[in-house]
């Protein structure tokens, strides 16, 4: 670790972030909630979406981006599909409420969705997978973003990196895919740089349209590299599309209008597995496939294979015992915001 950075207890953070969210007239509810959701992210090694994030989220509320008395609200209904506006709360707020309501229209109907528009960056999407999966539910949910990422072919960032996230409820220990469509998250990139830094492969391209890691050079114009190249930039025009449509709300072009990120729209769809009677039979399924995941020799005898989520459950783990280490700078920011 570098000298920039200091060992923080759960506690120790849960107490200074909630401190934050009263002060800044937050009512009791959705401070803790808040202060839960920010420290979770950091606990299972997400800084990016975590402490590093609450600063800017403070920026945003201070500006008006964030209306911290508004809350997401049912605008129609579709039997087991409804369109939800969020009034510009705030995102971890927002997707929380819609997150419950998917689960609920899945246990009452099998399936449920809960389109939403006009929302706030939800921070790590994986904290509404987890939370999906906690109450027996699969889930998956997507969002999109502002521009930050050039079509494939092109120069200029005219798409989102648009994360997605698909859960799987698991007695051992749930399967939560959390990842952007982005090679590396801009939350991540900047973790990155705020540690001087590169990136272990290339993330987005430099001002002379040169694949780069360096993430000051990226971050410059933000411009991501789309997973997978091509495909990468299709499957975040698709994701774009579904979003808009499903919620009736802005797409990355309207949030590009925009000077700040903000009115993004979101799907969150949930499937109870309960309803086909055989439980036993998915756990085995699920262990079948992560054994035979696992059982593999690994390139670099130093590497092991994990299946989506399982680092994140052994850095909390870790975490929780030992403390976080996070970017003192940011530490001393957040403290100031609370005094």
């Amino acid at each position: 670790m570098t000298e920039k950075a200091i060992r923080i207890t759960s506690k120790e953070m849960q107490q200074l972030f909630y401190k934050v969210f009263i002060k800044y007239k937050f009512i009791e509810e959705k401070s803790k909630l808040l202060a839960d959701v920010y420290t979770e992210s950091t606990l299972v090694g997400v800084n990016s979406h975590g402490i590093n994030r609450l600063p800017l989220f403070i920026e945003y509320v201070e500006k008006g981006l964030v209306k911290i008395d508004a809350e997401a609200e049912r605008v129609a209904s579709f039997g087991s599909i409804e369109r939800w506006d969020g009034n510009l709360g705030p995102g971890i707020v927002n997707a929380t409420k819609c997150t419950n309501r998917a689960i609920e229209l899945a246990k009452e109907h099998g399936m449920g969705l809960v389109a939403l528009r006009n929302t706030n960056h939800w921070m790590r999407g994986g904290t509404y997978g987890k939370q999906a999966a906690d109450a027996g539910c699969i889930s998956i949910l997507f969002t999109n973003t502002q521009p930050n990422m050039p079509p494939w072919g092109g120069k200029d960032s005219r798409i989102g990196n648009n994360p997605l996230v698909v859960s799987i409820p698991r007695e051992q220990g749930h399967v939560v895919l959390d990842m952007s469509i982005s090679q590396f998250a801009f939350g991540k990139i900047n973790d990155y740089k705020l540690k001087g830094e590169k990136l272990p492969y290339p993330g987005g391209w430099d001002d002379n349209n040169e694949l780069s890691n360096d993430p000051e050079k990226i971050l410059t114009k933000e411009r991501g590299l789309p997973i997978g190249y091509w495909k990468g930039s299709a499957l975040s025009i698709i994701l774009d599309m579904l979003a808009s449509l499903l919620s009736a709300g802005d797409s990355t072009y309207r949030i590009s209008l925009k000077e700040i990120e903000t009115g993004i729209s979101q799907v969150f769809l949930c499937i109870y597995p309960e309803v086909f009677g055989d439980k036993a039979l998915q756990q085995k399924l699920l262990n079948e496939i992560i054994a035979y995941t696992h059982d593999v020799e690994p390139m670099h005898s130093e590497d092991k294979i994990y299946y989506p989520g399982e680092r994140s459950s052994q850095t909390r783990a870790k975490n929780i015992k030992d403390g976080m280490y996070v970017n003192k700078g940011i530490w001393e920011k957040i403290v100031l915001l609370a005094e």
